[in-house]
């Protein structure tokens, strides 16, 4: 897929997502082994991703190929749409692949995002298993020529699109004050949370010796092969993300 008919898209969105659900409001992108969140919704149903238009098919194992729409939260809940298995570049997905899921997301009125993922630690104060919420990212990639935004500008009857997009304020603030508060009612342990800064790489290879040294002496905390591109784009269109 190397455009995006933002038409089709839109009446696509009417035809998968359940009737008897309200239109989600908050999305999930669920990274490595999280594809089981699904039964932590109410109410839920999923749409394989080979009967969504535009969706390509996660290989990943871990990575399931459904949206799960459902409800999270007491009282009616909140409405939610669970992204169970994402793309990566190194699967041999384009970038416009990639995240087509987030386009779709914010065409059906989700306006916060949480993504998620597996990383490995380049802090040697993280221990394994701390979760980290990111506060900014370092997107080799993006730096050099492989950009979720390359390309001709997007066109939609229905908002503008910026040429040059700031990620100034890459992470939401309010969002990652959420997360903590959310933790502190679960009566987390301190040391299993905490913040910093994600460095995307393409993948497939893990990073050589020299190259974790590099991205540590850069800034970064963790290091991934997903979720900048996705981020950018969630940016791009509006949305609220985390």
């Amino acid at each position: 897929m190397t455009s995006y008919d933002f038409t089709g898209t839109l009446n696509a969105v009417n035809s998968f997502v359940p009737p008897n659900l309200q239109r989600p409001r908050v999305g999930i992108i669920c990274g490595s082994g999280l594809s089981g969140f699904a039964g932590s919704l109410r109410d839920s149903v999923a749409v394989d991703y080979k009967d969504i238009p535009g969706f390509a098919k996660s290989t990943v194992p871990g990575h399931k190929s459904a949206l799960a729409f459902g409800f999270m939260g007491s009282g009616d809940g909140v409405p939610v749409v669970a992204m169970l298995g994402r793309f990566h570049p190194y699967e041999g997905h384009p970038l416009s692949s990639v995240v087509y899921p987030v386009r779709v997301m914010a065409r059906m009125g989700v306006k916060h995002v949480f993504i998620t993922n597996a990383a490995g630690a380049l802090n040697p104060s993280l221990d394994v298993g701390t979760i980290v919420v990111v506060q900014d990212h370092i997107a080799l990639p993006n730096l050099t020529g492989l950009n979720p935004l390359l390309g001709p500008q997007w066109i939609d009857p229905e908002r503008v699109y910026p040429r040059f997009l700031p990620l100034s304020d890459a992470y939401s603030r309010s969002l990652r004050k959420l997360v903590f508060r959310a933790a502190h009612a679960l009566s987390l342990p301190l040391n299993t949370l905490g913040e910093g800064t994600y460095a995307w790489v393409s993948g497939p290879t893990y990073e050589t010796p020299a190259e974790g040294r590099f991205l540590r002496a850069a800034g970064a905390d963790v290091v991934g092969m997903s979720t900048a591109p996705e981020v950018v784009v969630a940016k791009e269109e509006g949305m609220c993300w985390c």
